[in-house]
């Protein structure tokens, strides 16, 4: 039976309650379809310190195997490089997490933060991800970690991360399912598309029909901060609560499953050179991207002209 233990650094808890809301299966009936035994969670377990203390000793001594260790939430290492803004049993919680790394099979993780670091990188806290720090490879564990399996950390970015991310990510290590990673070590099979793809206002986009303003249908990209041709992630796909998106709410995509996230600009503004957003899809070129643009607003049909959803 595959053991898990979840641990949170620090975070919101935002990713252990995304994954609480599962579906199909729900959270209960998944953990039993795939025989995980979870040795801890601070949502699912009712432990007693005393009976937790004795079980992180027995991981630690290898007395009992850890398959898949999970981490929701930025590794805190301040102030001043001891750690000691988060402790576990009196010492870096940093330390215990890295000790659970070496002697699990797989390290997941959970969300933006244990990924890239996101919120706290760049202030007193001295936050970082398990094996990044924003966009450069390191982090906690080091550029060359290999967990027992020979696996480097699995990024399953996000603010928080989707729970069928989460999901599909513990379905396929417990199968033995080959997850093909990318640059970042997010797998390609949710992170391989653009939020833009399956975004209800991509022909908006197309045309270039934009808003200044919310409310309406046009698209987000080019005056309202919306990453969504700029970052890779299932969220206009698989939906949340297989409903909907923030932008199918009207709210731009802020980017959250990049190792830049959080960014240190507005995120209701995109920034420009003469009208043209700073941040193109990657491989664009500015000068025939302006002049594509402006022949696309120019035929863009009244259907999408007279968009208003407001008066």
């Amino acid at each position: 039976m595959p053991t898990l233990y979840w641990l949170q650094h620090g975070g919101c808890g935002g990713d252990t309650m995304s994954f609480l809301n599962v579906e199909s299966p729900d959270l209960p009936d998944l953990l039993d379809d795939l025989g995980i035994r979870v040795l801890w969670h601070p949502s699912l377990t009712d432990t007693a310190p005393g009976e937790r203390q004795a079980l992180e000793d027995r991981i630690l001594a290898d007395e009992t195997p850890l398959d898949i260790l999970v981490v929701e939430g930025s590794v805190v290492q301040g102030p001043d490089g001891t750690g000691l803004f988060d402790t576990h049993r009196g010492r870096p919680k940093r330390d215990f997490a890295a000790a659970l790394a070496r002697r699990a099979r797989y390290v997941v993780a959970a969300g933006t933060c244990a990924a890239f670091g996101g919120f706290g990188v760049d202030d007193v806290m001295d936050a970082t991800g398990l094996q990044f720090r924003r966009e450069a490879p390191g982090g906690l564990l080091g550029e060359g970690f290999r967990s027992r399996a020979g696996w480097p950390v699995v990024n399953l970015a996000g603010c928080p991360c989707h729970p069928e991310v989460v999901s599909g990510t513990l379905t396929a290590l417990v199968n033995g399912t080959p997850l093909e990673l990318d640059s970042y070590q997010r797998p390609r099979e949710w992170y391989g598309m653009m939020v833009h793809q399956g975004c209800s206002r991509n022909e908006y986009h197309e045309y270039r029909v934009e808003e200044e303003e919310f409310g309406h249908k046009g698209c987000l990209f080019f005056h309202k901060g919306c990453h969504g041709p700029l970052v890779g992630g299932p969220c206009n796909v698989l939906l949340w609560n297989r409903r909907s998106s923030k932008t199918r709410a009207g709210v731009p995509c802020f980017g959250c499953t990049s190792p830049a996230f959080p960014q240190p600009f507005p995120f209701f503004q995109t920034r420009n050179i003469e009208g043209v957003p700073v941040d193109l899809p990657m491989g664009i070129d500015r000068a025939h991207y302006m002049a594509y643009k402006t022949m696309a607003a120019a035929a863009a049909p009244a259907r999408l002209t007279h968009r208003r959803t407001k008066v």
